[in-house]
């Protein structure tokens, strides 16, 4: 069970309590604005205390809350939305959603994780965790978008590559390295966004850009916590001191450089105002879009390489 579902279903329950007097008293049963008033500040309260500092291992299961938008929330939100399917070799991977998309009067090739909302689309989408073919579906996408000039969107929420046999079979590692490729070489604009789990190499297929962005409580890493905690320990279970260790938050990444913009989630997570969110995301991407309008294809490629020269670097070392 999700810890943060755990630690709202108290808030949840105060949440009804709230809303049950507010329709007494809305239908003249009472006049019950003083008890209102208190359990909405106890509700604050308790919002603050259990969402107001967040270790590291709560900001990975915030990241995972089943509630917080995907990838398809943010495109069901574009003024327009063509999705186009199959990778041209093989077949179609649910787990990666892309095609033409517009927001702001802008064009671009939006490109996306998606993981499910239940079992049944959990196990549709591989729960986010994509194949060879999603990838390669992701490359016939940037390449796309270089041929016909349009900035490249994408958005990151998975666990990781998936690690099935089949997918080892079929070149899982080849065809994230031809990802990697594609965006590296890329003619025009990307801005990337983790709005969720970015983890491994599996999100870093999506995610060379030259605009970062990161929701507040999204984290994005080397390893899962827990696949850190078994190589390291041997012990799963020490998740939450790996997940302190790997430095996987927006914060952490955006003092090393990594991630260039944090966007604010409400108090309590981005499934708590999702259109808000998604608004504000969107505002974001269409505005780290403007920016990069005006580089050609040459400055475009080596202000890409210069930024990811420069991530770890030892400045005691003069950057080398």
């Amino acid at each position: 069970m999700n810890l943060i579902v755990e630690r709202e279903k108290g808030l949840l329950e105060l949440e009804r309590r709230i809303n049950d007097l507010r329709s007494a008293n809305v239908a003249q049963l009472g006049d019950m604005s003083s008890e209102i008033a208190a359990l909405e500040k106890k509700y604050e309260q308790i919002l603050h205390e259990v969402f107001g500092a967040m270790s590291p291992w709560e900001k990975v299961q915030m990241a995972r809350h089943p509630n917080r938008p995907t990838a398809l929330d943010y495109f069901s939100a574009f003024e327009r939305f063509d999705e186009l399917h199959g990778d041209r070799h093989f077949r179609d991977d649910p787990a990666i959603a892309g095609g033409f998309a517009r927001v702001g009067g802008i064009d671009f090739i939006a490109i996306g994780q998606q993981r499910g909302r239940d079992t049944k689309e959990n196990i549709r989408r591989n729960f986010g965790m994509v194949t060879p073919e999603g990838y390669r579906k992701v490359k016939r996408l940037a390449n796309l978008a270089s041929r016909m000039g349009l900035p490249i969107v994408t958005l990151v929420d998975t666990k990781g590559a998936d690690p099935g046999i089949a997918s080892e079979e079929h070149a899982q590692s080849e065809a994230i390295a031809q990802c990697l490729y594609e965006f590296t070489i890329a003619r025009v604009p990307i801005v990337a966004t983790i709005i969720g789990e970015g983890g491994s190499g599996g999100a870093l297929a999506l995610a060379i850009a030259d605009r970062v962005l990161m929701l507040e409580h999204s984290v994005y890493s080397v390893a899962s916590p827990e696949g850190a905690a078994a190589i390291l320990w041997s012990d799963a279970s020490k998740a939450d001191e790996a997940a302190a260790r790997l430095k996987l938050t927006a914060q952490d990444l955006h003092r090393f450089g990594i991630v260039d913009t944090i966007i604010k989630e409400p108090l309590g997570g981005a499934h708590r105002d999702p259109a808000g969110v998604v608004a504000r995301v969107l505002e974001t991407i269409v505005a780290a879009i403007g920016e990069l309008d005006g580089f050609d294809e040459q400055a475009l490629r080596d202000a890409r390489y210069a930024k990811y020269r420069r991530m770890g670097a030892d400045a005691s070392q003069g950057g080398r």
